[in-house]
């Protein structure tokens, strides 16, 4: 095969190339934690797009970076994937009423489709931070490379909103009731959870990953048989998952409603766990904690397109039900990372004041099915 080479402008905060038959996706926004503005989800939706039809193509591997960096380059600039959607630009773009925040969460979760349903192997190499956005565009890979250095979140609660970018789907997928716990919480959790509650796939030391792109871009695939070859055999053939201990939370997150959980936790006197998982609940928001419990029972019984689209009905409410500085969405972002006072002003300010119609609301979809944004997902 001919090596084929691209590049994007170094000055890009996606930078591509293909070398050996592998497209090469770099997130290049250290300074944000890579996080996910709404033209870097469509350059990488362009990108997997325009891949998807060449037959000089038969891989995709992505990573981040923590400094600016050039493509085509053999250094290291691993050390960071991405910690999620731009939340400034959700805060400003909701006061604002700007229509470019309904287009980032219609074309963020086309994206996450598309990886999800892939025709060609995508490997997602998961150093550092991977939070709510940097899930999105890693957990459908073929193969999911987490290192000593991999801090896994879905921590949307905290800032007034759910596990999106088809959370649902996947946390409802762990075993157990981990769905539950890591959803709710938002736990960061490391390399040897997320490989026993089926987020990662393969564990490698964070200073190999440099060696290993390098590799995958020297092998000159014949097609995509052969990559997938190679990736069965130098990285799933070595992956072994660890065995899942009985897990402590499982009794709690099981429970019914998120009272009987955080009574639960709060009634354990003697489990130092249990009382300080219990404040972290106290924390969140009360509304937002029901709703995304409601999320993970609904999606366990759904598919990826469905739980996508439950999710895109769910995430216009949660900026439109009640609009402006009123959305529990903005207050959350404004006391996080806009003003960072660190004392938001849930509405309703209790757990136990959220009323079943409340929750309600966030699955009543705005849009009749034939003219769903995201309509066309199977």
């Amino acid at each position: 095969m001919n090596q084929t080479t691209t590049h994007t402008p170094a000055h890009s905060d996606i930078l591509t190339e293909v070398r050996g038959g592998v497209g090469f996706i770099t997130l290049n926004r250290p300074k944000a934690l890579n996080a996910l503005s709404l033209s870097m989800v469509r350059d990488l939706s362009e990108a997997l797009t325009a891949w998807q039809g060449d037959a000089a193509v038969v891989a995709v591997a992505i990573r981040g970076s923590n400094k600016a960096g050039r493509p085509g380059t053999p250094e290291s600039l691993f050390g960071g994937f991405c910690a999620g959607g731009d939340i400034r630009f959700f805060h400003q773009a909701a006061l604002a009423g700007d229509s470019d925040l309904d287009a980032f969460f219609t074309e963020e979760y086309r994206l996450n489709h598309l990886i999800h349903n892939y025709p060609k192997p995508y490997i997602a190499f998961m150093d550092g931070v991977v939070m709510g956005g940097g899930m999105g565009i890693s957990i459908g890979a073929k193969v999911r490379i987490v290192t000593e250095h991999t801090k896994m979140a879905m921590p949307e609660t905290n800032i007034g909103l759910f596990p999106d970018v088809g959370g649902g789907y996947f946390l409802s997928r762990c075993p157990g009731s981990a769905g539950e716990y890591l959803a709710l919480t938002g736990a960061v959790i490391g390399a040897g959870e997320a490989l026993a509650y089926g987020l990662a796939d393969i564990e490698r030391p964070a200073a190999s990953l440099p060696g290993l792109w390098q590799q995958l871009g020297d092998q000159a695939f014949s097609d995509v048989s052969a990559a997938e070859l190679w990736i069965a055999t130098h990285l799933i053939a070595d992956g072994a998952r660890p065995e899942r201990a009985e897990s402590r939370f499982d009794a709690y997150f099981s429970l019914a409603r998120v009272k009987h959980i955080v009574d639960a936790l709060e009634a354990a006197k003697d489990d130092d766990w249990a009382q300080k998982t219990a404040v972290v609940l106290r924390k969140r928001s009360p509304l937002m904690l029901h709703v995304t419990l409601e999320q993970i029972r609904r999606a366990r019984s759904m598919n990826l397109a469905d739980d996508l689209r439950m999710e895109r009905d769910m995430v216009h409410h949660c900026f439109h039900l009640r609009p402006g500085a009123a959305s529990e969405t903005v207050e959350g972002i404004r006391a996080l990372a806009v003003d960072k006072d660190y004392t938001p002003k849930w509405n309703p300010a209790r757990i136990e004041d959220v009323k079943p119609q409340m929750v309600q609301a966030f699955f009543a979809s705005p849009w009749p099915a034939d003219a769903h944004p995201l309509r066309d997902l199977r």
